[in-house]
């Protein structure tokens, strides 16, 4: 069974910093075309943080270009999200993501519709 697993969330004062992880087990994720990180703020809709494809490339939020920064290892099989400089904007759950359609639905970028595998997300506190 596919199962993408977050971690490193918390509570951070604003100005502090956070490093989400994402490990997916299940498979390999060295093929996995996209890779992201979606948020979901109380009482508003998830929204897509930043994105990286299997080349390396990412694609950020405007709200969070700047402040944070996408990686991903192919081998264990684990992405992050190094979050710099929060504020209490930045509050809510976050959730990591994979698709491997989206390259041939537009490709992969922070606002794209992830159909693929998703975790069950980490809450961020920035208070």
């Amino acid at each position: 069974e596919v199962q993408l697993v977050e971690s490193g969330g918390g509570t951070v004062k604003p100005g502090g910093s956070l490093r989400l992880s994402c490990q997916a087990s299940g498979y390999s994720t060295s093929g996995s075309y996209c890779m992201g990180w979606f948020r979901q703020a109380p009482g508003k809709e998830r929204e897509g943080v930043a994105s990286i494809d299997k080349n390396g490339k990412t694609d950020y939020a405007d709200s969070v270009k700047g402040r944070f920064t996408i990686s991903r290892d192919n081998a264990p099989n684990r992405w992050h999200l190094q979050m710099n400089t929060l504020t209490a904007e930045d509050t809510g759950i976050y959730y990591c993501a994979t698709d491997s359609s989206l390259i041939a639905r537009g490709g992969c970028r922070v606002g794209a519709e992830f159909l693929g595998t998703w975790g069950q997300g980490t809450q961020v506190t920035v208070s």
